[in-house]
């Protein structure tokens, strides 16, 4: 019994956040909204699609299909730009609020993909940068862009 409370969702996402606060925040100045929640957005996504009957279509192949067309639509906004200075000091309020509402469609589709595939996100995304700190350890990786299989590893040595 108590192996499922500590397995449950809400305590996954309750020690997902406790790890996670584990590793100080560097970043300095801006910093997303508390509100609303992943969970939250899931649930309003939710909502508005049921209320418009439009659920019968949300197979995870259509909506994987959706969020690939809106990652082209913010593509595109950056197409032909060259390289864009963090924070977009040279976009236009007009552009930002664009690409606001593209980055926006991107994650209401990914949200509402984890919630039909049934993947936790927020437990997912703890679990996969733990990953990534075993494959990319800093101190064999810090300021190199190398993909994790062109680093020396012990198993690669002793072969």
């Amino acid at each position: 019994m108590m192996a499922q409370q500590v397995n449950s969702p809400p305590m996954k996402r309750l020690k997902a956040a406790r790890d996670a606060e584990e590793e100080p925040d560097s970043t300095e100045g801006f910093r997303f909204s508390q509100e609303p929640s992943l969970d939250q957005i899931r649930a309003m996504q939710n909502h508005f699609a049921r209320e418009r009957n439009w659920d019968q279509f949300h197979s995870p192949r259509n909506l994987l299909l959706a969020m690939v067309g809106e990652v082209g639509e913010v593509a595109e906004l950056f197409q032909w730009r060259g390289e864009v200075k963090e924070g977009l000091p040279d976009w236009s309020e007009k552009d930002k609020k664009h690409l606001s509402q593209e980055l926006s469609d991107v994650l209401i589709y990914l949200v509402r993909l984890a919630e039909k595939c049934q993947v936790d996100l927020p437990a997912a995304t703890v679990e996969k940068i733990k990953l990534n700190k075993q494959k990319y350890p800093a101190h064999q990786v810090y300021g190199s862009s190398k993909k994790y299989t062109e680093y020396a590893t012990p198993e690669k040595n002793s072969s």
